[in-house]
This record gives C-alpha cells, sequence and structure tokens, in this order.
C-alpha cells in the first residue's frame, strides 16, 4: 500500500538537506566543509529523534501499547545527544558521530518493522520508511567518509 501523496512528498523532500550537504562535501572546499559537516550532524540528529516522537505518538494512540514501544520511543533522542558528546568535549568530530547517527536511522528501520506486525502503524508505513531511512542513514554515514 502507498503511503498518502503529502507524506510521500514531504518526507522525500526531507531527504534535501542532507543532499545538499554530500553535495557540498562532493565539492571538497576547505571553507565550507565543517559547516556542511555540522548542518548534516544536525539535521540526522533531528530527525532522529523525531522518528522516537513518531514513535511515541503511534504509542499514545493505541489502546494497549507494548511497554517496549514508550522505551523505544525515547531512546533515539538520546542517541542524537549522545552523539554530541564528543564534540563537547573537543574529541575528533563528526565524523564518529555522522556514523553513529546514520547508523542509528537505519537500525530504526527495526522498531518500524515491529510497529508494522503489531498493527500499531498505518499498513503503508513502511513503504514509507524504509527509503527514507535508508536514504538519510545512508547519506549521514557517507557524510563522515567525504
Amino acid at each position: 500500500m502507498s503511503p498518502p501523496a503529502l507524506a510521500r512528498s514531504l518526507g522525500l523532500a526531507g531527504l534535501a538537506p542532507q543532499i545538499a550537504v554530500i553535495l557540498t562535501l562532493l565539492q571538497h572546499d576547505p571553507a565550507t566543509r565543517f559547516a556542511a559537516l555540522a548542518l548534516g550532524f544536525a539535521y540526522a540528529a533531528l530527525i532522529l529523534s523525531f522518528l522516537g516522537g513518531l514513535w511515541w505518538g503511534l504509542a499514545a494512540r493505541t489502546e494497549q501499547p507494548p511497554a517496549w514501544l514508550w522505551v523505544a520511543a525515547v531512546i533515539p533522542s538520546l542517541v542524537a545527544l549522545g552523539s554530541a558528546l564528543p564534540w563537547a568535549q573537543g574529541q575528533p568530530w563528526p565524523g564518529p558521530s555522522l556514523v553513529l547517527l546514520g547508523a542509528a536511522l537505519i537500525a530504526a528501520l527495526g522498531v518500524d518493522v515491529l510497529l508494522q506486525r503489531a498493527g500499531i502503524a498505518p499498513p503503508w508505513w513502511l513503504s514509507l520508511r524504509v527509503p527514507l531511512s535508508l536514504g538519510l542513514g545512508g547519506m549521514t554515514v557517507a557524510a563522515a567518509f567525504l
């Protein structure tokens, strides 16, 4: 089943910021490199936190949500925050943090699969979530190595 057209369009448009980051990094301009990496990090962290909010909302609208869902909904924000700690402490950044965020975005599909199987997410959920998570997660990891 296909997601609503507006959800699909807005979801795909949500990949544009990370596409811009990748295009900027491919220019190999030292003057824009750090800004592009920082923005790519910030966007990935925001979207990861947003996913947790989506899961929380699905739990809240479900009459008897599984307890694991409440926990899963909080983890993305904690991972996003934790991924900023190296930067805050002056350690090498943002490469390792970008890899962590990209991997977390891709791993989040596991929760989405469980939501679909439990009938908590709409029937079209995975047809939207898979390309968005693989796209954003993959570009975020790629940014770490550009």
